[in-house]
């Protein structure tokens, strides 16, 4: 390998954890020591962990802007980043996953590699982490629309954004009930509630200019889409990766059964996101498939809006996702049977959130 030798050092951290949190990031030149570009950002809500890996992922885009064929070497205080990346560790979080596949796809393999050195050693990259979360960020000189110097969301340089409309089906019996109704069983159907739900979103989407309604196989999600396709003059897509968690065993049950037949599998749940309920799916599970469903959407349909009628968790997942917040926030989201959340994604990857779960 002949590139450019550089130098990433990168830190990120969270008042909180989770908390506000920021990344900071510098290149050097391997043979001078000097300092090429510094790079540092707030991004909302989220865990030291995923702190370290955003400011990792931006340093490694900035020595990428500088020579694209560098050998780099990313010196980190984070012995877990450093050990997952090298391969000695696993990555059991899904959100952790899904940035190390992104800081892996900047460079060629074998042309990065990982160092661990003690936080006073990383004391650069650190003052930008906290000149970042006093209010004092730092952008490297490099293309405005790169994912490590994102422009305010408003900003008219981005162009309109592609905006997913996500609705939550209409009740159900099992919904009034209060039951765990995965995606495991096709059923239950909208009840007359739910039906009227339905009318009402379709009502308020009817003057958003949707181009597309897509929606999960499951039969409450396929009558909610048919309400809202016949107000917007658009026939429902179905698409599997919108169906809602399986919930396994614990499908049909309250959370006050569950608690009694399952309490130490629940007790879990709430705090390990890896944990599947039996026979079920685990919230990591359903990041994935959904982001992946969100990304098939924004390249077919860029700047345009597109209805998508699924499930309580997948809407949560999203919009968590939307805001860089940690999994356990999944619980402070509620969205009511047949609201509507609206998300909006830009060209340079940020996203907005105009609204969560209204109810129409």
């Amino acid at each position: 390998m002949t590139g450019r030798r550089l130098i990433v050092e990168a830190d990120g951290g969270s008042r909180g954890n989770p908390g506000p949190a920021a990344y900071g990031a510098l290149v050097r030149d391997a043979t001078t020591g000097e300092v090429l570009a510094e790079v540092a950002e707030t991004i909302g809500v989220a865990t030291n962990n995923v702190a370290e890996y955003r400011g990792l992922l931006a340093g490694l885009r900035a020595a990428g802007g500088i020579d694209p064929d560098a050998v780099v070497e990313a010196r980190l205080d984070s012995k877990l980043v450093v050990e997952q990346l090298s391969g000695r560790w696993q990555i059991k979080n899904a959100e952790l996953r899904s940035l190390a596949a992104e800081a892996g796809g900047v460079f060629p393999t074998g042309r990065v590699s990982y160092t661990w050195v003690p936080r006073a050693e990383n004391a650069h990259a650190d003052r930008l982490v906290n000149q970042a979360l006093d209010g004092r960020p730092a952008r490297p000189p490099a293309d405005p629309a790169a994912p490590a110097t994102k422009l305010t969301a408003w900003s008219p340089e981005l162009g309109p954004p592609t905006t997913l409309h996500i609705v939550r089906h209409g009740q159900t019996p099992m919904t009034a009930a209060r039951r765990f109704s995965g995606g495991g069983v096709p059923g239950p159907s909208l009840d007359e509630t739910g039906l009227e739900q339905a009318a009402r979103a379709a009502e308020l989407l009817s003057t958003r200019g949707a181009v597309a309604v897509v929606c999960s196989p499951m039969v409450r999600t396929r009558e909610t889409a048919d309400v809202i396709g016949r107000r917007l003059g658009l026939t429902p897509t179905v698409d599997e990766a919108w169906r809602e968690a399986d919930f396994g065993e614990w499908d049909g049950l309250t959370l006050a059964e569950i608690g009694e037949r399952y309490p130490d599998a629940l007790a879990a749940w709430y705090g390990v996101p890896a944990l599947r309920p039996p026979g079920g799916e685990s919230l990591d599970d359903v990041v994935p498939r959904v982001s992946a469903a969100r990304d098939a959407l924004l390249a077919a349909y860029p700047g345009q809006p597109v209805v998508v009628v699924t499930h309580s968790i997948p809407m949560r997942t999203l919009t968590r996702l939307a805001l860089g917040a940690p999994p356990e926030s999944l619980f402070r989201l509620l969205p009511s049977p047949g609201s509507v959340t609206e998300l909006q994604y830009y060209a340079d990857g940020s996203t907005a959130l105009p609204s969560f779960g209204h109810r129409p």
